[in-house]
């Protein structure tokens, strides 16, 4: 290139170099969202900050009282119970979008989990998670993993079926299909992966272990 061009150019380059130079500088700032921004309300009223849990990994479940899923307590209990000395969280937000199978009240959910689970992890206030008054938390969760199929197995295919009578597209939008579908957040409150009411509890050892 002729040095009459490259003069010519500058202003143009100076232009671009001062573009470039802000977009990384935006990039570098700007902090990705976490699990840690969020709030939410506690079965007993009280507002819970997820900041608190900095440095833990999370298992976070939308649960229902009255789902073919609901034994599931008994595996979420047993992971709290086994890992909670190491760093493990699970927190459940009861929601009754699926079947109308989360009649009760907070209270009521808290004592039939208690009678009938054991459950001693935290349980959150009754929410939506799917929808205009969905959770915040969750609306994130889904964001960030979104549903990728039930797997394989005459459950998944089960779900599956069902969900396509009601909308032959579900499996295009990215929200919560069912009760207790789970997403699991490392250390650094980033979520990592999403199992969906098909997946066990115990089936998930390994992942946690990961995190641990």
């Amino acid at each position: 290139m002729e040095l009459s061009s490259i003069y010519r150019n500058l202003p143009t380059m100076k232009k671009i170099l001062c573009i470039l130079s802000a977009l990384c500088a935006l990039a570098c700032t700007r902090s990705e969202t976490t699990i840690y921004d969020f709030t939410a309300e506690s079965n007993s009223g009280e507002q819970v900050h997820f900041a608190d849990y900095k440095g833990k990994v999370l298992l976070i479940v939308n649960t229902a009282s009255k789902c073919g899923f609901t034994p599931q307590y008994n595996g979420l209990e047993a992971l709290y119970q086994k890992y909670k000395s190491r760093g493990l969280v699970v927190v459940g937000f009861p929601c009754d979008q699926f079947g109308h199978q989360e009649p009760g009240s907070n209270l009521e959910i808290l004592d039939f989990c208690r009678d009938n689970y054991g459950v001693t992890f935290p349980l959150m206030a009754k929410s939506d998670v799917n929808g205009e008054n969905a959770n915040a938390i969750f609306q994130w969760l889904y964001a960030e993993k979104p549903f990728a199929g039930f797997g394989e197995g005459d459950t998944a295919q089960f779900m599956d079926q069902m969900l396509s009578r009601q909308d032959a597209d579900y499996a295009a939008n990215p929200d919560i299909k069912w009760n207790f579908t789970k997403f699991l957040i490392d250390r650094k409150g980033r979520v990592v992966a999403r199992f969906e009411p098909v997946v066990a509890p115990e089936e998930l050892e390994a992942e946690i272990e990961a995190l641990l």
